[in-house]
């Protein structure tokens, strides 16, 4: 009887692996060069650097861009690993709870650009992150200055 429970555990750790292992649809594909972030999408408010969460590998810069009132979340040089379902928010702090999602992540390699809805007071809204929403897991993180 020892046996089938350990057996039974083992099963079912095996499957729950390999379901948390498990990439979405998260692009991959590097978006080409010739869509580099250029400042004539707007103005450089804040910015700054990436930094991977323990066990994640997220790189690359974070820039906030204002153009006639409306702001925008840019993504410049980013290596982002794969996982599921990941997206990028704008966060009070790293732990994910006070945060603006502004959507799924377009893709794990390049620069991309995300709209940012409304007027948010970046002296609270001060990180830009990359997080698992499925499990809640912080990949990296760019405090933006």
């Amino acid at each position: 009887m020892y046996n089938m429970k350990g057996l039974f555990f083992l099963l079912i750790a095996g499957f729950v692996w390999i379901g948390c292992s498990k990439p979405d649809k998260t692009t991959t594909t590097e978006i080409p060069a010739a869509d580099l972030i250029d400042t004539s999408q707007g103005a450089v408010k804040f910015s700054g650097n990436f930094v991977s969460a323990p066990g994640e590998s997220v790189s690359g810069k974070a820039l906030v861009l204002l153009k006639g009132g409306i702001y925008t979340l840019a993504l410049e040089s980013t290596a982002i690993v794969n996982g599921p379902d990941l997206h990028v928010y704008l966060g009070k702090d790293k732990s994910a709870v006070n945060f603006i999602d502004l959507g799924k992540l377009k893709s794990t390699n390049g620069n991309q650009v995300y709209a940012i809805n409304g007027n948010p007071d970046f002296t609270q809204y001060k990180y830009a992150l990359i997080y698992c929403q499925q499990y809640n897991v912080l990949f990296g993180s760019a405090e933006l200055k």
